[in-house]
């Protein structure tokens, strides 16, 4: 399903009031977050196609929403649509053993080395690795490396395991639902500190450690996991601490989001960026994102 025209004269001025940061920040962030994450939860659960019908054409006016790579589906409700497979083969993994693949569509914000436990959401906006995902995992991170991919509302929703997992332990924890856009990451203090989240704690073959953080925002009304069986909300109560032992090959799915956000991904010292990898890079799932040095 290719992407319907949208006029010039409407899409230049959704262009501007997009850009417009203030605006922007002021729309997304000074409104009811939770009640509205609540409510798109419902209504994406609403199974009419053409309720679904009406739902996309209006999102179309605000987004460029292309589901030509989808696998063929019959969309009977938004969360379908949120949450959608795509044809076989849309998106290979390097299956080079030296590569970190990227485990989802995103584009690239804040990236580098953690100094110590202190990270980067934007220019000038550091939060602490223990506020994020608590001491024992902070501990086990410090000084390595990460990357925050932000999935937007149009992409693909589904998550992947970046490498030959190993995953330990899921921790949950509940929290507010900030847009996790550019014009909040400048404005919000330790911002993914705030979200709600949840780490995944895995290991590699040779036994290093990495972690996954999906991060979810407004409108994003929950996180699946697969090798839990489990949906995460914001009706859950948190700190969950959630043991599993799942072994996942590279590129097997791990879950989704009903919407887009973000998932931070920690890797040791000894992996570094691939080529090209940068803030406002637009990546897809399983594109080199790690190389281990030499």
């Amino acid at each position: 399903m290719k992407p319907e025209p949208t006029p010039a004269g409407w899409r230049a001025w959704r262009d501007r009031v997009l850009q417009h940061e203030p605006l922007n920040f002021a729309l997304t962030n000074h409104v009811p977050r939770v009640a509205l994450t609540l409510l798109m939860g419902r209504l994406s659960r609403i199974d009419s196609p053409a309720f679904t019908r009406l739902a996309l054409a209006v999102w179309r006016l605000f987004a460029d929403l292309d589901l030509s790579d989808a696998a063929p589906a019959d969309y009977r409700s938004l969360r379908d649509v949120f949450t959608r497979a795509l044809r076989d083969g849309a998106r290979p993994f390097d299956p080079d053993p030296d590569v970190l693949c990227s485990p989802c569509d995103a584009i690239v914000g804040a990236c580098g080395d953690v100094h110590g436990t202190t990270v980067w959401q934007a220019k000038g906006m550091p939060y602490r690795l223990e506020d994020l995902i608590g001491p024992e995992a902070a501990a086990v991170h410090a000084n390595g490396r990460f990357v925050t991919l932000r999935l937007t509302s149009t992409m693909y929703h589904r998550f992947h395991a970046p490498a030959d997992l190993h995953v330990r332990r899921v921790r949950y924890v509940s929290g507010d639902v900030f847009n996790v856009n550019p014009p909040a990451l400048r404005r919000i203090p330790a911002l993914f500190c705030r979200n709600e989240r949840a780490l995944i704690e895995a290991t590699l073959p040779d036994g290093s450690p990495i972690a996954l953080v999906p991060v979810a925002a407004i409108l994003v009304a929950s996180i699946r996991l697969h090798f839990l069986d489990v949906t995460l909300h914001l009706r859950w109560r948190g700190p969950h601490e959630l043991p599993c032992d799942a072994r996942l090959s590279c590129g097997q799915e791990m879950g989704w989001f009903e919407h887009g956000s973000t998932i931070i991904l920690f890797v040791p010292a000894h992996w570094r960026l691939a080529d090209g990898i940068e803030p406002g890079r637009t990546i897809r799932a399983g594109q080199a994102l790690w190389r281990r040095e030499a």
